[in-house]
């Protein structure tokens, strides 16, 4: 169990730093729900989903190449130089492609339509500064810039969490947050800003973050760009384009499917007074909600990758890693069922400050297919989970094929489902991806590195909570004798997840001791 603490020591310190983080910028979801109409927030989701499908080419697979290669302290100089010096190339390079091909990617992301405020209608020290943009183009601007700084971060990130840096890491994480929220904040309510204050201040935190990074990195920098390390990073980097493109395709398809939905597909499911780009608003918000799953999955990531290389060598690194997927599940139960169960009261929560709710009333028509996203994220831990044996053996190219099939699904699935069924078909499509690849992964890897996985457990884990989830929607959303009866049901279950781990620690206990 001393490893298993480890793990979770590392996770507990990401997770924090990820949930503070995570909850600071969470506070923008009510303040963008309120400040901006559906529409209006649909285009900064599309844009974000731009910038995870195009960070995987400006990073392509560096982090991944640093973590495997920087272990090597003697080498980790010139490794590091090796690879900052080819994101430099790399990412400017990109910007000089994407700024040719505007014309074409600006449409995509609702660019072409975009309508800001005017400059008569900015205030305070903003107005007098004259860096309002008032663009789709300077939107478009915006986005290559933080795409540009984050590759920058990548590998400074990765370094930190390498030499297990976590606190030095989670403050740089937090910090970034604080600034880009307090600009939000500012740019909108007090400078009169519309959609376009979320870029600028993400470009401003961005490169304070950058900054900070460097000076904390600085003795690194003192490498040696090496063509040997450039080119072995680059040949295990390499597989992480076509997985993480294919990655970024699962994640943010759908949005853009969602968006051209045709307008008679628009009238029948939801009424003649939403067009496309309103309900890609709504879904947006309704995956914001999703975030509680998403946050338990990459608290766990930050830590699983660098506890996975230095377990490698173990002789009992397979029985740990089942161990882990055992809790890992336990873990995303608790809060799957917790948020599945409760999502019409948490979404009505109050704000004070913005005299309004969690997330605006004008977005809770949304709210049915957050146990289906909750349910996706879960399995895409379990395949984070399965990648570890493939991750030791370097078997990248087979990770890319898995994704690649998983990126293919969503593009069918999307074109024949979201016309015919909305919102709901494209959380359907997720789930079912995810749940394939997971599969996939789960067939490779005990092929490549076994380990004792106890599945009948896991999937039992899995099914339980989807049936507690769905008993507890049949109660209803009223606040009074049906949340009541949630909150039985949900203190129940927890009690049969703790038996459950209790079951998994004797059991674990036996094998260790025979």
């Amino acid at each position: 169990m001393g490893k298993i603490r480890e793990l979770f020591s590392d996770t507990l310190v990401y997770g924090i730093s990820s949930i503070a983080a995570r909850f600071i910028n969470y506070l923008l979801v009510p303040f963008y729900t309120k400040f901006f109409d559906p529409s209006a927030y649909g285009i900064i989701g599309l844009m974000y989903g731009g910038i995870v499908f195009l960070n995987v080419l400006f990073t392509f697979g560096m982090e991944s190449s640093y973590l495997r290669y920087g272990a090597d302290r003697e080498r980790a100089r010139d490794v590091f130089t090796s690879i900052q010096v080819t994101i430099f190339g790399g990412a400017s390079l990109l910007v000089l492609v994407s700024w040719l091909f505007m014309p074409v990617l600006a449409p995509l992301l609702g660019l072409d339509s975009f309508a800001s405020v005017q400059p008569d209608e900015i205030t305070g020290p903003a107005a007098a500064l004259g860096l309002h943009p008032f663009t789709g183009e300077s939107l478009f601007y915006l986005m290559l810039a933080i795409l540009w700084l984050d590759a920058f971060s990548v590998v400074p990130f990765a370094e930190l969490r390498l030499v297990r840096k976590t606190l030095t890491y989670a403050l740089i994480r937090l910090g970034n947050v604080i600034v880009n929220v307090a600009l939000n904040l500012y740019l909108v309510m007090w400078a009169g800003w519309g959609i376009e204050a979320v870029l600028v201040s993400n470009v401003i935190a961005s490169f304070l973050t950058v900054l900070v990074l460097a000076w904390f990195t600085a003795d690194l920098y003192r490498g040696t760009w090496k063509r040997e390390h450039f080119r072995r990073v680059l040949l295990f980097g390499i597989p992480y384009i076509p997985a993480g493109l294919s990655h970024a395709i699962n994640e943010v398809l759908s949005r853009f499917a969602v968006n051209n939905m045709p307008q008679e597909s628009v009238d029948r499911l939801y009424g003649t007074q939403y067009t496309a780009d309103d309900i890609t608003g709504i879904f947006n918000a309704c995956i914001k909600l999703s975030v509680f799953m998403l946050l338990a999955v990459q608290m766990f990531r930050m830590a699983w990758l660098p506890f996975v290389m230095r377990q490698s060598g173990s002789d009992d690194a397979q029985k740990t890693f089942a161990e882990v997927f055992t809790w890992f599940n336990i873990a995303a139960a608790a809060v799957f069922i917790g948020v599945g169960l409760f999502t019409e009261q948490i979404v009505q929560i109050r704000i004070p400050l913005l005299d309004g709710t969690l997330i605006d009333s004008r977005y809770w028509m949304g709210l049915y297919i957050v146990p289906w996203l909750l349910m996706a994220y879960w399995f895409q831990g379990w395949f984070l989970n399965f990648m570890a044996g493939v991750f030791i053996k370097e078997k990248m190219w087979y990770v890319s094929g898995i994704t690649v099939i998983g990126a293919l699904i969503t593009l069918v699935g999307n074109i024949l489902l979201v016309p015919e069924y909305g919102m709901q078909g494209a959380v359907w499509v997720k789930l079912f991806c995810f749940m394939t690849m997971a599969v996939m992964m789960y067939l490779l890897a005990q092929r490549v590195y076994p380990a004792p996985y106890q599945m009948m457990k896991n999937v039992l884990i899995v099914l339980i909570s989807g049936v507690v989830v769905a008993v507890g929607h049949g109660f209803g959303t009223d606040l009074f004798e049906p949340l009541f009866a949630k909150m039985v049901l949900f203190v129940l279950s927890l009690v049969l997840l703790a038996v459950t781990g209790f079951t998994e620690k004797r059991t674990h206990q036996s094998v260790t001791s025979n």
